[in-house]
């Protein structure tokens, strides 16, 4: 069946194949529309050059109205991502806006990566790192950065369990730093 989230998402999908921005990819499950697999490639001259970052997208119904759940499933030590893989994220939040589109979400996440908003931490040791021992924090990264590449899913949450029918985790564990930030 055909809803305008879905219509929006075929969209979304064949823009980001015939026109992907650098560094990121991203498609559909192959049996759910509205869950998709990202990765995103770590940007030159950061910390985070060379790592491989995967992601999980969850969209509902009311999509392009309001924003999809956006989580990492590598692990990350950011200010802006919560210990789950959550997000801290204007554009997902308080900012979003329907002309958003899958590239944008990812692109912004990309653009996040060497740009923290230290102000409204999700993750707190990464944010102060950021601020007072840039030295500590590029080390701290850098191993992220390494374990993205022996990352090959175990241990991570991944698509089978996510509920198909309406894209909530099962068994989501409350997150432990509150809410959005």
């Amino acid at each position: 069946m055909s809803t305008p989230a879905k219509r929006r998402l075929i969209r979304d999908f064949k823009r980001l194949s015939t026109d992907p921005p650098g560094g990121i990819s991203g498609a559909p499950c192959p049996d759910n529309l509205m869950v998709w697999n990202a990765v995103i490639f770590g940007p030159a001259d950061t910390p985070f050059e060379d790592g491989t970052f995967k992601l999980l997208m969850t969209f509902d119904e009311s999509y392009p109205n309001k924003p999809p759940t956006v989580k990492f499933l590598s692990r990350m030590f950011h200010p802006n991502v919560y210990a789950s893989g959550e997000l801290c994220l204007d554009i997902l939040q308080n900012r979003w806006s329907p002309t958003y589109d899958v590239s944008a979400i990812l692109t912004s996440v990309q653009s996040l990566l060497n740009d923290p908003n230290s102000a409204s931490p999700a993750n707190v040791e990464a944010a102060q790192l950021w601020k007072e021992n840039r030295k500590e924090y590029v080390k701290r990264v850098k191993q992220t950065v390494e374990e993205s590449w022996l990352d090959d899913g175990e241990g991570d949450m991944n698509v089978d369990e996510v509920d198909d029918e309406d894209g909530e985790e099962a068994g989501r564990e409350g997150n432990a730093a509150g809410g959005s930030a």
